[in-house]
């Protein structure tokens, strides 16, 4: 079956689906309808706003449809008279129960951002980085009732380069995300991918990320510090306070000094460098509170750092 000929509904809500939606589009397939969440209050004026995924339905043309779930036949209405051959879901963020995932013809197929069993769930390229891990992927899953349990249709790896960032990872991943649908589909289609169940061993949970994991505890070794640096850029980022001051760290390196947790060892142009539980952290990029992301030079001439002086644990 062409490109063309195939009804491909979608259902996602950030960047990284839209990237996927943009890939179909490109690729010729029929898309009929998108799912996608309610607009959501953003910025300073709280105003609401739509998805990433909307933004490129509407610019297509494409009808979308966002209910809050897809309990009731009334907030399924929309994808059953769709008659979709396939529904393609990616980080859509809403529960599909059994009703809609038999609705398509041939099911319902995940773009998830990791090689599966690892890091099934929210936050697989934060926990990634997090974890240190030294690859990851896309699997093109077969969804059922689990979280991300499914049977596996295509997968590819990815390397972690070690100065990955969730930023960098995620316009990698989604851009191979986007390929491995627009490759996936035609072959679903003509029978030609096998779906394999996932192994028993190996299996990890990536928790959504929560605010609360920001504050730096400087009783950890540095390399594990200055992953969770990498890992949660852009949210939530990484705090400690100095002078009453929350200061968030978004590029860091080990370092190779030592002090206790928590003392600035040194301070100038080539970083900040803080002691931690096991070696030390260079910190080379900083924010204060009201004030944009600085290079440490900069950053230090509006607010000088001495040695000896403490960073202690901030308040998430």
């Amino acid at each position: 079956m062409s490109a063309a000929a195939l009804r491909v509904a979608f259902a996602g809500t950030p960047e990284f689906a839209a990237v996927a939606l943009r890939a179909l589009l490109a690729a010729g397939f029929d898309v009929p309808l998108v799912l996608t969440q309610p607009d959501r209050p953003s910025g300073r004026g709280m105003k609401l706003t739509p998805s990433p995924v909307k933004r490129v339905a509407a610019d297509a043309g494409i009808a979308v449809d966002q209910p809050e779930k897809l309990r009731t036949p009334e907030q399924r209405a929309a994808l059953a008279a769709c008659a979709p051959d396939v529904l393609v879901v990616a980080a859509y963020g809403i529960l599909l129960p059994p009703e809609a995932l038999a609705i398509p013809r041939l099911g319902c197929v995940n773009i998830h951002a990791s090689l599966l069993p690892r890091w099934r769930g929210a936050a697989p390229i934060h926990r990634a980085i997090e974890a240190g891990d030294a690859e990851t992927g896309i699997t093109i899953m077969q969804m059922d009732e689990g979280l991300d349990t499914g049977p596996m249709l295509l997968a590819r790896s990815l390397d972690i380069a070690p100065d990955d960032t969730t930023v960098s990872l995620h316009d990698r991943l989604a851009a191979l995300g986007g390929e491995l649908i627009v490759e996936a589909l035609p072959r679903l289609a003509a029978g030609q991918l096998d779906a394999v169940a996932q192994p028993v061993d190996g299996v990890s949970y990536a928790a959504k990320i929560a605010r609360a994991e920001s504050a730096v505890d400087w009783t950890q070794p540095a390399d594990v510090i200055a992953r969770r640096v990498r890992a949660f850029d852009p949210f939530p980022g990484m705090v400690s306070r100095l002078r009453d001051t929350p200061v968030k760290f978004w590029r860091a390196r080990v370092a190779a000094e030592a002090g206790a947790p928590g003392e600035v060892i040194a301070a100038g142009p080539e970083g900040v460098v803080v002691g931690c539980g096991a070696g030390a952290l260079c910190v080379t990029e900083l924010q204060r509170p009201g004030s944009r992301r600085m290079h440490v030079e900069e950053f230090l001439r509006g607010f000088p750092i001495a040695r000896g002086e403490r960073f202690v644990h901030a308040d998430a």
